[in-house]
């Protein structure tokens, strides 16, 4: 009988999270735009006081996937709440109810924290996450636009703060 454990994660994950990150990019065709570092995550995963918290799901001792989230806050709910940034099981572990068991320790962390919404993205190509987040009952947000800015954009956006 294989045992599923998840646990936070801790700086000596920094590899195996680096490793998923990599997985994780090239399954989304964007492995260019991976850049973390393992100094990137010391300075932010693993700081003093972090803004950003990671999972580690481990398979029979051996770590399978990973998990990271941050929490935001809702004027509306005048709630906290939880955003999942990425939740990556390596392929040969899918099917164990990995992704399920991350998202349900991930669901008790928003209501022990008394999280008004647990939230994620998902690429619009991506029918097989999709067709798992219609199963649990997730539904997708259509009300709403996301918008981006990084690079030069953000650059040239700071550069003109006069405040």
């Amino acid at each position: 009988m294989s045992s599923l454990r998840i646990r936070p994660a801790t700086p000596g994950d920094t590899d195996t999270i680096l490793h998923f990150i990599r997985e994780l990019a090239i399954y989304e065709k964007a492995e260019h735009e991976a850049q973390a570092t393992p100094a990137h995550l010391q300075r932010t995963l693993f700081a003093p006081q972090p803004a950003v918290f990671g999972l580690v799901c481990e398979l029979d001792g051996a770590p399978i996937g990973f998990a990271v989230y941050f929490f935001n806050y809702s004027t509306w709910q005048g709630q906290h709440g939880l955003y999942l940034e990425d939740l990556y099981i390596t392929p040969q572990a899918r099917g164990v109810g990995a992704g399920k068991a991350m998202l349900q320790h991930l669901a008790k962390i928003a209501v022990d924290k008394d999280c008004g919404r647990f939230e994620w993205s998902v690429l619009d190509w991506n029918t097989p996450a999709i067709d798992f987040y219609d199963t649990l009952g997730a539904l997708p947000q259509s009300e709403w636009i996301r918008y981006r800015m990084t690079g030069n954009a953000l650059q040239d956006m700071a550069a003109q703060a006069t405040v």
